[in-house]
């Protein structure tokens, strides 16, 4: 291990003159909300919120997944096949170009990732949607992912839990993309049938197409502290009311404290809120001889892409 890489700082490092072009460029992260340099080992032991100001940095599947599951270990759903580019989209670039872009800069093949595993002994589900992914915007190959991982949790009889992060439906996909949100309403419906828990965790961004469906139909809603949650942008919806707005009305604590969001969460607590919530719901009682462990952060994708 090279101590000067990973524990110098680069102001000190620059100074006994340390080869630059040596240097990995993501040993230090700058929060976007007060600009705080952060170690790249103490943010990812404060699971990507920053300890200064408590802003939560957006994160992926593979983050999500490793705080969740119990040890870290889950199996994780192979995502469906669908077609790649159904209506020939082009902009400014092709959206064949675009989707394989996104494939090679996160390693996944859509927005949304499923897996099955243990949470304090209890099966559950657990989806997340990657903003990563164009922006976490749901297309054919998420909404499939939704149908086809409710029907497995039905199947195995798991709570499922969603992690949304999304800007809306895809564009580049027209009509296709908004018959996903029926599709997975009536997936919601299978699972309420079941009489198993759906927990939605509302994460910044959850707005658009996304945020009018399957986002709001949970069974409890909580969200991360300042998650921006809404329909359409704060300017949008001033100039259509034609009302000033309340400052921070799309955000988590402002819906929370008007009866849209049932509990702001932050990170370091979510693991256990959702063990509790979901031991409550499914009638179960919690192991007591299970530990809180330190979660272990998966360094890259689970998920491979072939050909990326």
């Amino acid at each position: 291990m090279n101590w000067l890489t990973n524990f110098v700082r680069p102001r000190i490092k620059s100074l006994i003159g340390g080869d630059k072009s040596s240097t990995p460029d993501n040993l230090w992260k700058k929060c976007p909300a007060c600009g705080e340099m952060i170690f790249h080992r103490d943010l990812a032991a404060a699971l990507f919120v920053c300890p200064q100001c408590g802003h939560h940095m957006r994160i992926g599947a593979a983050e999500r997944f490793a705080q969740t599951f119990d040890n870290g270990t889950f199996e994780e759903l192979i995502p469906p096949e669908v077609a790649a580019d159904p209506l020939r989209f082009r902009d400014e670039k092709r959206y064949a170009d675009r989707l394989r872009d996104a494939r090679s800069k996160t390693g996944r093949i859509d927005a949304l990732s499923a897996a099955r595993g243990l949470l304090d002994s209890l099966p559950v589900m657990v989806a997340v949607q990657n903003f990563d992914f164009m922006g976490g915007s749901l297309g054919m190959g998420v909404g499939e992912s939704l149908v086809l991982s409710m029907q497995a949790a039905v199947d195995e009889g798991r709570p499922y839990i969603l992690y949304v992060a999304s800007g809306g439906a895809r564009m580049q996909e027209g009509v296709l993309s908004l018959m996903q949100m029926p599709r997975v309403t009536i997936a919601v419906d299978m699972l309420r049938d079941a009489n198993l828990p759906y927990i939605v965790v509302l994460t910044d961004p959850t707005t658009g197409g996304v945020s009018a469906s399957y986002a709001m139909l949970g069974d409890i809603h909580i969200a991360e502290p300042g998650a921006l949650i809404g329909f359409a942008g704060q300017r949008v919806t001033a100039n259509a009311v034609r009302e000033q707005l309340p400052e921070g009305y799309q955000r988590a604590e402002y819906l929370m404290a008007h009866g849209q969001v049932d509990m702001v969460v932050h990170r370091q607590e979510m693991r256990a809120t959702l063990s509790r919530v979901l031991h409550l719901l499914m009638k179960k009682n919690k192991p007591h001889n299970v530990l809180p462990l330190a979660p272990r952060v998966i360094a890259g994708s689970a998920a491979r892409v072939s050909g990326a």
